[in-house]
């Protein structure tokens, strides 16, 4: 699936969590070369096998002292190159800005933001609410108080204050790619009320005007067919790290890496796109939708 325009970001470094990721790979292509199994590595870092899986999938945070292991046992043995590998660790060691918000956050969600923050290009689909990248403040307040804003509690201003933050991506120098399509029924569910609804209307259309930011609107007619639920797909400039599809459910995600997975959903996206009016009709349909409330 290509969409055509160019990835952004793409000499930018990568985070902490991509970093996570990389270097799991990279030890798991040097353990599978050096013909060691997964128990003698786990022995080695005194660690489960378990553990070494996890490591491998960038699930857990990397120790010096067990990378350090890891690379005397695969036969790494040059200075130079051991010394680049202690560096990655210290790097994705290193805190991200959403660490602050860890306590609101639960672990699969933080490991989201962390790929969002270091991804290129973000496919999204959402069918019951504006993207999150896309909210505005009383949009989302509306969303993190089931819509009752004045009742905000305290927890519920610092996810708005999350949601904000993670917004920052689309405004930096090198900005990743956001093509979004939604249900039509996004449009006129008032959440937070008549105001609310319109001003969001409107931030979409000042979205739309920027180079890297797509929407497509999905009409009623055709939903539901192509996709039966929210999803985003994740892509990234470091050729280690795969494409990820991020399905969020009521008490966790799923990260779906398997090629056949992120096939499946480039094609379901591609349909979307197909489904939905163009960029330029959406426009006209926001303006449209913004003029009936």
């Amino acid at each position: 699936m290509d969409h055509g325009a160019a990835d952004g970001g793409a000499n930018r470094p990568a985070g902490p969590v991509a970093l996570r990721i990389i270097l799991g790979t990279q030890l798991r292509k040097l353990r599978e070369a050096a013909e060691i199994s997964p128990a003698e590595a786990s022995a080695c870092i005194r660690g489960s096998k378990s553990k070494i899986s996890r490591l491998e999938l960038g699930r857990v945070g990397l120790k010096e002292r067990d990378v350090a292991d890891l690379l005397t046992l695969y036969g790494v043995y040059d200075k130079a190159e051991r010394e680049q590998f202690l560096h990655m660790v210290q790097q994705s060691n290193e805190p991200g800005w959403w660490y602050r918000f860890a306590d609101l956050m639960p672990d699969w969600f933080q490991d989201f933001v962390g790929l969002e923050e270091a991804a290129t290009r973000m496919l999204t689909c959402e069918t019951q609410f504006v993207p999150g990248l896309m909210q505005t403040e009383h949009y989302a307040r509306a969303i993190a108080t089931s819509g009752h804003p004045d009742l905000a509690t305290e927890d519920a201003e610092w996810r708005v204050t999350l949601r904000m933050r993670r917004q920052k991506v689309l405004h930096r120098p090198s900005p990743p790619r956001l093509w979004a399509v939604i249900d039509e029924s996004v449009l006129h569910r008032p959440l937070g009320g008549r105001e609310v609804l319109m001003e969001q209307i409107d931030h979409l259309l000042e979205l739309t005007t920027l180079p890297h930011v797509t929407l497509q609107v999905v009409p009623y007619g055709l939903s539901g067919y192509a996709a039966e639920g929210a999803f985003t797909m994740l892509r990234f400039g470091e050729r280690e790290l795969p494409d990820i599809v991020y399905i969020e459910h009521l008490t966790g995600a799923f990260y779906l890496d398997k090629r056949v997975d992120v096939e499946q959903y480039g094609r379901v996206f591609d349909q979307l796109t197909v489904d939905a009016a163009t960029p330029r009709e959406t426009r006209q349909w926001l303006m449209k939708a913004r003029a009936a409330l």
